[in-house]
């Protein structure tokens, strides 16, 4: 129980359900922050936001279970990356020497390229900020494929990108749907008493699941062709040119514009040139709905809470890099000399405004209870004011059959009647 005039998230139903866009422009924030700061610190703590956001209010969908893989993906990024760094070497030159390992001779035309040779400590930490920006870049990609809906992002698009939002929304399911599959072949091998690791293991389980995939895709295929996906409205030659020419072009800015706003040297053109091209984009996306002859039922509204989650990603996004504008030392550490990272306030106060959405977003149906309560599930304890079944059945049953008597004390009524 809650107490009164506590501030609770509605739960999310049919018509309160959170658009999947305002998800996606949440975790773009996020990872437009991470790409900002090699700071470590500060990439642990975007990655601890959104693991807290993708905990709180995920849900028991096959796609909701993508996150960990994509953690495990952001680990083996960051282990290649050392690795890479172990083995070819760094840019970064240093004085502590880690390690001196023998160095392959290799032709003249692979110059500039070395394999072995000596390990600083400062290419290592170099090598271990930048896998770690990597690693943090994907997981906000694995918490925005988590949190959002596939099916309500493609019902989202407009009729212009229907087909192309098909494949991209076809292509996005792939990864949960094939964790799905290997967990559930997985737990299936270990419940028959069989191993579920090694090598053996993993071809028995690639066929089932590659035959689940073969039958998705025939299935999908059908429903298609059964919805008449693919047919078009006749409009004239000179709008169909209109907009294509506009969406191109729209979406070139798009690109140019958000490349511009992650790298550090296109801070000043980044955001004209994505404004344009989103002018651009939007007009040839209106014009290309014309020729669409899809209805949509029941479409997901922009809702005060959809602006909060999205606009707290923006936000995250635009004070790093206006942080990184005015001190840039403070979100770049330096590998050479050597030194301890330390944690800038503003730019952490900053990334703790991503945690919005794990109040204002609403609470998903299969979402699991306070922590309290999960403590005591996990205890094997129910809560006292809850009563088994069975406890319930058993009090009803003696309320209305009498129970049975013992023989001793038949023995005693009996005595009582010959007296």
């Amino acid at each position: 129980m809650t107490a009164p005039g506590r501030l609770r998230a509605p739960l999310a139903t049919r018509g309160r359900t959170l658009h999947a866009g305002a998800w996606w422009l949440w975790a773009l924030g996020l990872a437009t922050a991470a790409s900002r700061t090699t700071d470590p610190l500060l990439l642990g703590l975007l990655v601890g936001v959104a693991g807290y956001v993708v905990a709180a209010r995920r849900t028991d969908a096959p796609w909701a279970r993508s996150y960990g893989a994509f953690v495990k993906l952001g680990l083996v990024v960051l282990a290649v990356r050392l690795v890479f760094a172990f083995v070819l070497g760094s840019p970064v030159p240093g004085t502590h020497t880690l390690v001196t390992l023998p160095e392959v001779p290799l032709p003249d035309w692979a110059r500039g390229v070395r394999i072995g040779g000596r390990v600083t400590a400062e290419g290592m930490v170099f090598a271990l900020y930048d896998g770690l920006k990597l690693a943090t870049l994907l997981i906000c990609v694995g918490a925005a494929n988590a949190l959002a809906n596939p099916a309500r992002l493609l019902k989202s698009l407009p009729g212009a990108l229907y087909e192309a939002g098909v494949a991209v929304v076809v292509a996005m399911t792939f990864a949960p749907n094939l964790v799905a599959d290997v967990q559930r072949l997985r737990a299936a091998r270990r419940l028959r008493g069989r191993s579920d690791r090694g090598f053996k293991a993993l071809l028995q389980v690639g066929l089932p699941v590659l035959e689940g995939a073969l039958e998705r895709s025939v299935a999908l295929a059908a429903a298609m062709d059964a919805r008449g996906y693919g047919r078009t409205a006749q409009v004239p030659r000179a709008v169909r040119h209109t907009t294509t020419a506009l969406t191109l072009g729209g979406l070139l800015g798009i690109c140019a514009g958000t490349y511009g706003l992650l790298a550090a040297q296109g801070a000043g053109y980044g955001l004209p040139v994505l404004a344009a091209g989103l002018a651009a984009a939007l007009a040839g996306l209106w014009l290309g709905g014309r020729r669409s002859v899809r209805t949509r039922y029941r479409p997901d509204r922009w809702g005060p809470r959809a602006w909060l989650v999205a606009g707290s990603g923006v936000a995250v996004a635009a004070l790093m890099i206006w942080a990184n504008s005015y001190a840039p030392t403070a979100l770049h550490p330096p590998a050479v000399p050597l030194t301890a990272p330390a944690l800038p306030l503003w730019p952490a106060l900053s990334v703790l405004v991503g945690l919005v959405p794990a109040f204002a977003a609403p609470v998903p149906a299969g979402s699991p209870g306070p922590p309290a309560e999960r403590r005591t599930k996990r205890a094997g304890r129910r809560p006292e004011s809850v009563k088994p079944h069975s406890e319930s059945v058993e009090a009803r049953r003696e309320s209305v059959e009498p129970r049975p008597k013992s023989a001793v004390e038949n023995v005693k009524s009996a005595k009582e009647r010959t007296t």
